[in-house]
C-alpha cells in the first residue's frame, strides 16, 4: 500500500506521548511493507531536521507557526470559525505541498493524525476521491470541559469551555467528514458515536515495542517514586501540581527516605528551581527507558486529559508497577490491584503508596502482571497489522 499520512508534527524523536503514537503506527506501516509519503508540519514547537523519519517514510516537511498570538486569539473568539488551537495548524503551504503529493501520486489511503490536520478534509476531498481515515488520539474537547471543571480562576474557566464547545462542534462536524476513524481507546469510539459521527469506527491503541524493555534487570532504588511526562502538556502540569499540593507532603511524614522522580521535556524553571526534600526534578532526560527501570512506583495523578496515556503503555510494558487516577487509566482496560492501582482522592493515593511500599513483593505482582496484560494488547506489531486491516475495509467500502 501507499500511504499519504498527514500529521501536526515531525514525530521524532518518540520522546512524548504524542510523538510515540504517530511513531509507532508510521514504523509498523513501514515493516508491513507500506510506502509512507510523511507530510509534517514543522512546529517551532516541536522543530526537527527535515530527514528525521528517512528510516520509515518519505518526509514532506511545512514550517507553520503555530506560536500562541494574543491578538490573533482574541480575533478568533469573538470572530473566528475554528477553535483557536485548531486554526493555528491551517497554513496555505500545508495546502500548497497537499496539491504536490496528491497530483503526483496515487495512494491507497490517506492517515490524518487527530484533530489538528483533521481542517484538511475538505481540501483535501476537493481533489482526489481517495479513502481518508483519521487517527482520533484524544477526542480534545473533553481535555478542555475537563480543564474547565478543575479550573478556579473564572477567565480561564470561561475560556477552556469556551474552547471546548468549539471543538465539540468541529470534531463532530469534522470527523463526519472522513470516511473512517481509528478511536485510541473504546472509550473515544463511544465518545465519538455520542457526538453523531456515523462512519466506521474502531478501535486502534497506540502500539510500543517490547524490545527496548528487555535490557538486563536492573533493581530499582528503594523507596523511590516517579512522574515522567511532558511538561508542556497542561494536564500533566496540573496533575503534577496537584500531587505535589495534596499528597506529597503527607508521604514525606510517612517516610523520610521516600525520594520522588520527577522528569519531563520543557519542565518549567520554577520546577527547576524547587528545594523540596527528597525531590529530585531531572528535565528531560535521553534515556526514557533508564530512567523508568531505575526508580520503583510510577505515578500518573492526571486529573484531566484523553485519549489514552502513552506513558501508562509504557510503563506496563516495561513492567512497572502504576498508580493512576482513574483519568489516567481511562480507555485501558485495567484491572485494579491486579495490574495496575486506581486512586482518585489524595486519602486514596497516600493509603496505596505507604501499601505499596511496605510490601514490596506487591510491588512485584502487579508489574509482573501489567508486562503480562501489555505483551497481549498492545505489542506494535499487532496493532499495525489491525490497523491495515481497518484500511483496506475502508478502502473496500470506499470502492464498493
Amino acid at each position: 500500500m501507499r500511504v499519504l499520512q498527514l500529521t501536526y508534527r515531525v514525530p521524532f524523536p518518540p520522546t512524548d506521548g504524542g510523538a510515540m503514537g504517530i511513531y509507532t503506527i508510521t514504523k509498523g506501516l513501514a515493516e508491513n511493507g507500506c510506502t509512507i509519503d510523511l507530510l509534517a508540519i514543522n512546529t517551532p514547537k516541536h522543530a526537527q531536521p527535515k530527514d528525521a523519519m528517512k528510516k520509515w517514510a518519505y518526509q514532506h516537511d511545512v514550517f507553520v507557526n503555530t506560536a500562541i498570538r494574543p491578538f490573533a486569539l482574541f480575533k478568533n473568539i469573538f470572530f473566528g470559525k475554528l477553535p483557536y488551537n485548531i486554526s493555528r495548524f491551517y497554513a496555505e503551504d500545508v495546502k500548497r505541498q497537499l496539491r504536490v503529493l496528491l497530483k503526483e501520486n496515487k495512494y491507497d489511503f490517506i492517515q490524518l493524525e487527530g484533530a489538528f490536520v483533521a481542517t484538511y478534509i475538505p481540501f483535501i476531498q476537493e481533489l482526489v476521491s481517495t479513502p481518508i481515515i483519521v487517527r482520533t488520539h484524544n477526542i480534545e474537547y473533553v481535555i478542555w470541559k475537563r480543564l474547565a471543571q478543575n479550573e478556579r480562576n473564572p477567565i480561564k474557566k470561561w475560556f477552556f469551555n469556551h474552547l471546548s464547545n468549539r471543538l465539540y462542534t468541529f470534531e463532530s462536524q469534522y470527523y463526519n467528514l472522513a470516511d473512517g476513524i481509528a478511536a485510541i481507546t473504546p472509550t473515544d469510539q463511544e465518545r465519538l458515536q455520542q457526538m453523531h459521527v456515523n462512519n466506521t469506527i474502531s478501535v486502534i491503541p497506540v502500539g510500543t515495542e517490547f524490545d527496548k524493555f528487555e535490557t538486563d534487570e536492573v533493581e530499582p532504588v528503594a523507596d523511590s517514586l516517579f512522574i515522567i511526562g511532558a511538561l508542556d502538556w497542561m494536564p500533566n502540569l496540573e496533575g503534577l501540581e496537584w500531587f505535589m499540593s495534596n499528597i506529597w507532603p503527607d508521604i514525606t511524614e510517612f517516610s523520610k527516605h521516600i525520594t520522588l522522580h520527577i522528569a519531563g521535556k520543557n519542565t518549567p524553571d520554577y520546577m527547576t528551581q524547587w528545594e523540596k526534600p527528597n525531590v529530585h526534578v531531572h528535565g528531560f532526560v535521553d534515556d526514557a527507558v533508564h530512567f523508568m527501570m531505575t526508580y520503583n512506583l510510577m505515578l500518573v495523578p492526571l486529573l484531566s486529559g484523553g485519549g489514552m496515556r502513552v506513558k501508562i503503555i509504557e510503563g506496563l510494558a516495561a513492567g512497572k508497577c502504576i498508580i493512576s487516577t482513574t483519568v489516567g487509566a481511562e480507555g485501558i482496560s485495567v484491572t485494579h490491584n491486579e495490574n495496575i492501582i486506581l486512586a482518585d482522592t489524595p486519602e486514596e493515593w497516600k493509603n496505596q503508596i505507604q501499601r505499596l511500599l511496605s510490601h514490596p513483593e506487591e510491588i512485584k505482582r502487579i508489574g509482573s502482571n501489567a508486562r503480562t496484560y501489555a505483551l497481549a494488547n498492545f505489542e506494535n506489531k499487532t496493532v499495525t497489522a489491525n490497523y491495515i486491516r481497518l484500511a483496506q475495509l475502508i478502502i473496500d467500502k470506499k470502492h464498493s
